[in-house]
């Protein structure tokens, strides 16, 4: 088997969130990829909600015809997953919260991994990467993919965001493993505010480097001046990424995913997918 068929993330049990718009499209694809190279069973899943704005309408017709529109989508899903030879499961779920069913399921099915869209990057700030992602990242205890809809996981080049806390090493350790098992290599990025954190950014850069020589993985550490989400897209962009990966307090993670911190911002504006590992939250040095 080589590098490209090889198993990025390893998954027994993949959930793919979806609710059947183009926004899911990139999730639905990379998922059913995913799923293929690790073998791993596949559980597609999507959420009837009723919103009703009018009393003329019958809440009982609406939720009908959302239910068709969706189980149609949720067979079109499984069919693709089947033609890759993929075991697929699909579930429609009722009531709640969207992003509390996603999170309860996968706890359910004690799936590795959550494949979630992405919305678009024009509109409001708190809706770049849609309010149920935020959440389910927040409340999920697996590991979760946000992937925008023309976005495509190779892995071939891997950033890592990383400010020498706890949970961006666990995004560290994460990535290389990828890394190794996929033949790629890994950039490792800490930003600085002013040139008086020049040494610390170095640090955090190159422990990160350290630890992929240890697996023999190639790695480059930057150490940019600015904004980190912006340097962190940026350099995505201009380096072509085709994967970023970000760590999470486990304890205060839906707080700052709300927060305006640089993991949204990412998440919202980047072209490629992101991956978000929860870890333990120490202090940084940046």
């Amino acid at each position: 088997m080589n590098c490209a068929e090889m198993c990025p993330i390893t998954s027994e049990r993949i959930l793919l969130a979806t609710d059947g718009s183009l926004y899911s499209e990139g999730a639905i694809r990379e998922a059913i990829s995913f799923a293929k190279k690790c073998s791993s069973k596949l559980y597609a899943m999507s959420v009837v909600e009723v919103i009703i704005d009018y009393e003329a309408f019958s809440p009982q017709k609406i939720e009908e015809a959302l239910e068709a529109g969706i189980k149609k989508h949720l067979e079109t899903v499984k069919a693709q997953a089947l033609e890759e030879g993929i075991e697929c499961e699909t579930i429609m779920a009722h009531g709640g919260e969207p992003h509390e069913v996603i999170v309860e399921e996968a706890a359910k099915r004690k799936t590795d991994l959550i494949f979630i869209g992405r919305r678009g990057t024009k509109g409001l700030k708190k809706l770049l990467m849609g309010e149920v992602a935020a959440k389910v990242i927040g409340h999920a205890l697996c590991k979760v993919i946000v992937v925008p809809r023309a976005a495509v996981i190779g892995p071939k080049n891997i950033l890592i965001a990383t400010d020498g806390s706890g949970h961006s090493i666990a995004a560290a350790e994460e990535a290389i493993k990828i890394a190794k098992r996929c033949c790629s290599s890994v950039i490792a990025l800490s930003s600085m505010r002013s040139n008086d954190e020049l040494e610390a950014a170095k640090a955090n850069v190159n422990r990160v480097i350290e630890m992929a020589k240890k697996e023999a993985v190639p790695a480059e550490g930057l150490t940019p001046s600015g904004r980190s989400y912006n340097l962190i897209v940026e350099t995505a962009g201009g380096r072509g990424v085709d994967l970023i990966v970000m760590g999470i307090p486990v304890k205060t993670a839906l707080q700052k995913i709300f927060s305006g911190s640089a993991t949204e911002q990412v998440i919202g504006k980047a072209g490629c997918a992101v991956l978000i590992v929860k870890g333990e939250e120490s202090p940084a040095t940046v």
